[in-house]
């Protein structure tokens, strides 16, 4: 129960910094960017429609087409995102009148938007949800065309972004692309750890002494996996240890004092969990 809720509290938090984020930077520069929100802006250049209304009623319309096509499952995990975002898109507008950033470049502007957004999503997507809205949009292409996910994404922020562009101009469709690439790659930076650790892979002539050295000096336990050298067909022991990233340097340099001809793999691990103490490192 704590932990659904727990997941419950990231969603809604990374709900309320999108929302907070597109008020901020995207609604008073036109730049129509990603999703329903971004499409929502559009229709309010052109025909005055409120956003937080737009987004709701686009919502509500992929909920009802995502039970039909992609079944009771799927738009489960779209429900939460669909009904808040338009009511935070509300919620947050008069928080933005307290940031004046007038005199803020545009490129500096769609740069914080980026990285602000993508984090948010990032918590989001972690979760197992999504924002609703082209989300819903995006899985119902995928499925229908058996096109990837990705591409489906692609064609419809894509299009939006080109429908802002008709809209706003050409420079302002370049600083959406901006935004849009930005948060693609800290979405991916949240969901899968912005800070990696380090999986050692270790074959050594001294494992005893290597072995050691990890667990009394480094302070990290060791894993000892068997296998067999593929020219040799000799039976040998790798180690494998995950430790921090800031543990990189002096466990290298100690494998090698060791034994100079330690044969390493190194590999970035963006997340160790341990089921049975029920925790999770990064």
């Amino acid at each position: 129960m704590k932990r659904r809720i727990g997941r419950y509290l990231k969603v809604t938090v990374g709900l309320f910094i999108v929302s907070f984020a597109f008020n901020l930077f995207l609604l008073p520069n036109g730049l129509a960017a990603i999703g329903i929100s971004g499409l929502a802006l559009i229709f309010e250049d052109l025909y005055k429609i409120d956003i937080s209304l737009f987004v709701l009623i686009s919502n509500l319309l992929l909920i009802t087409l995502s039970f039909c096509i992609l079944g009771k499952k799927s738009t489960t995990l779209t429900i939460i995102g669909s009904i808040l975002s338009p009511i935070f898109l509300k919620v947050t507008l008069p928080l933005t009148h307290f940031f004046d950033l007038s005199n803020t470049e545009l490129i500096v502007q769609a740069l914080f938007a980026g990285l602000i957004s993508g984090i948010g999503y990032g918590l989001i997507f972690k979760q197992g949800y999504t924002s609703g809205g082209t989300d819903i949009l995006d899985q119902i292409i995928s499925k229908v065309y058996k096109v990837p996910i990705g591409t489906s994404i692609i064609l419809v922020d894509g299009l939006i972004v080109i429908l802002g562009g008709l809209a706003f101009g050409v420079e302002k469709m370049a600083y959406s692309i901006i935004v849009l690439l930005l948060i693609s790659i800290y979405s991916n930076k949240a969901l899968i750890g912005i800070n990696s650790n380090k999986a050692f892979y270790i074959y050594t002539r001294k494992p005893k002494e290597v072995k050691e050295y990890l667990i009394k000096t480094i302070k990290n336990d060791v894993t000892i996996l068997k296998g067999n050298g593929g020219y040799t067909n000799r039976k040998v022991k790798i180690l494998l240890s995950v430790m921090s990233s800031n543990e990189y340097y002096s466990a290298r340099s100690g494998i090698l004092a060791i034994d100079p001809n330690a044969f390493l793999i190194i590999n970035n691990s963006y997340e160790s969990i341990n089921s049975n103490q029920n925790f999770t490192t990064k």
